[in-house]
């Protein structure tokens, strides 16, 4: 195997379904170590299983601080250091604000958001030690876009963006790469899209793209020479119109 990203240790919160998933398996097609983190046991350990021994899954609440940084400590005892993390987990609750629970809408902005913040928390020390890493953010195009159906994940990846943006600049001349991954409409179990009929009927009429066709597209980030930071790639089905 010839792979810039071979023996590289990346963490991948939400691993256990859709885009995390699918990067899981490119990664460690390309020699990755992996860890795995989700909040879904069974799933983690399947995924574990399915790619081998330089995975570790490590069930996780990226909100609750302490669990973020036992992921990172157990990913450093394992691996001996974190190269990469991919901070992915999030939820979708699309509707009406005023008609929705509010209860729902503070879990979205406390996953969507503060799930981001304290995940890239934990590996930064290891990582500014070094003068290197890679911090990817699975954002969205809600996050460059305010989409009437959705107002508090826009909101929430709109806080993303704008996290992301500013802490790329404090980062930089510490050597550490942080970006996002922006797509849209993904057919995967976060839109609810789970048969594959559906999924094929939704790729051919490009009204929809795959999980691993972001997959491929953190990997195209992830392995640019050390000198070339992608700080947002956004990736729509070719007929999104947004």
């Amino acid at each position: 195997m010839s792979s810039s990203l071979e023996g590289k240790t990346v963490i991948v919160t939400g691993a256990s379904s859709g885009i995390g998933r699918a990067t899981a398996r490119v990664l460690a097609n390309e020699g990755c170590n992996l860890v795995l983190a989700a909040r879904r046991k069974e799933r983690l350990d399947a995924l574990a299983a399915e790619l081998g021994p330089a995975t570790l899954a490590v069930p996780t609440d990226i909100v609750r601080k302490e669990e973020t940084v036992r992921l990172a400590t157990l990913a450093i005892e394992r691996f001996g250091q974190v190269d990469a993390l991919l901070a992915n987990a999030g939820i979708f609750i699309p509707g009406n604000f005023a008609a929705g629970n509010i209860d729902d809408w503070l879990k979205q902005i406390a996953i969507n958001v503060e799930g981001v913040m304290t995940s890239i928390h934990a590996v930064l020390p290891g990582m500014i030690s070094r003068g290197a890493g890679d911090i990817i953010v699975t954002s969205s195009i809600s996050g460059f876009v305010d989409i009437d159906g959705e107002p508090v994940y826009s909101a929430s990846k709109h806080a993303v963006q704008s996290f992301v943006h500013t802490l790329r600049n404090q980062l930089a001349p510490s050597g550490i790469r942080v970006g996002t991954v922006s797509p849209g409409i993904v057919l995967n179990e976060i839109w609810g899209i789970t048969d594959e009929a559906e999924i094929d009927r939704r790729i051919a009429e490009r009204s929809g793209i795959r999980s691993e066709d972001v997959a491929d597209a953190i990997l195209y980030m992830l392995s640019r020479p050390e000198h070339v930071t992608i700080r947002d790639l956004v990736i729509l089905p070719q007929n999104q119109i947004i």
